[in-house]
């Protein structure tokens, strides 16, 4: 069976869609949604940890709502930190995150990584969530200052 130009043609430009597709990079963000973690990280005199940035999102789904999740690893310690509900309008906007390190003392001044998502939470009905989706993601090594 020959193949005709334009099916050729029509063949190489879908082949080159589904490369774009699958070759974009992972954090890359969809309909944008953005979010950036700042290099630093304070720890208050209270002892909790404090964590920053920038964000700009788009409208979620009518059944769903937008939450920013932060977490800091340290050596072989892991905190997550609910950094509360984004505003989606398309403007950009500031965040912040903290957490108590009562649990976790061992977390401390110096070199971490830090993590920021944008999480778009779909509900079903009920009060549990249906699903949870990244939309947005932002990693980077942080300078941890200790204020205590």
């Amino acid at each position: 069976m020959a193949t005709t130009g334009p099916r050729m043609a029509l063949a190489a430009l879908a082949a080159l869609g589904a490369t774009a597709v699958f070759t974009a990079p992972a954090n890359a963000a969809p309909y944008g949604n953005d979010i950036y973690v700042s290099s630093e990280a304070h720890i208050a005199p209270d002892g909790t940890i404090h964590l920053f940035g920038e964000y700009r999102c788009t409208a979620p789904s009518p059944s769903g709502a937008v939450q920013i999740k932060a977490t800091i690893e340290q050596e072989d310690v892991r905190l997550s930190i609910g950094g509360g509900d984004a505003q989606c309008d398309g403007a950009v906007h500031d965040w912040s995150a903290h957490g108590t390190l009562r649990l976790t003392p061992t977390v401390h001044a110096g070199e971490a990584l830090a993590r920021a998502e944008l999480q778009e939470i779909h509900f079903g009905g009920g009060l549990l969530p249906r699903s949870i989706d990244t939309v947005a993601q932002d990693s980077r090594p942080v300078r941890v200052t200790d204020h205590r």
